[in-house]
């Protein structure tokens, strides 16, 4: 699959945050873009675009990024969750790894990080 045949979300409540993510990930190719900013919007986008894959900060207002993950894996197992966030304890790290992200990314991005992962995600379909 190539990266420009998928659709991918970008949840946080940082304007700045989302760009960042948006212009690493297009260094690579140019999917299709959706951005939630907060974790009930990322849930109610993800419900609506059906994304191939799932950027989550942890931290946002009305839901945090954990509550967001439960909610769009139980509405699809299947989702592809990648928590993006300056909160790195190792206890919110394992609590969004028990509720379904499949990796976690520290800010500040590394560019390097965000591209293998996307590239991995690329592979694996």
């Amino acid at each position: 699959m190539h990266i420009e045949d998928i659709k991918i979300l970008i949840s946080d409540d940082s304007v700045l945050a989302r760009k960042q993510l948006k212009d690493i990930i297009m260094t690579i190719g140019n999917p299709t873009f959706i951005e939630a900013v907060d974790g009930q919007d990322a849930i109610d986008k993800y419900k609506e675009t059906a994304p191939d894959l799932v950027f989550l900060d942890i931290v946002m207002p009305r839901k945090d990024g954990t509550i967001a993950i439960k909610e769009i894996k139980e509405y699809d197992p299947h989702a592809t969750i990648v928590i993006a966030s300056s909160v790195g304890t190792q206890a919110q790290l394992k609590v969004a790894i028990e509720a379904g992200a499949k990796d976690f990314i520290q800010k500040p991005i590394d560019r390097n990080q965000v591209i293998e992962i996307v590239e991995k995600f690329l592979e694996g379909r």
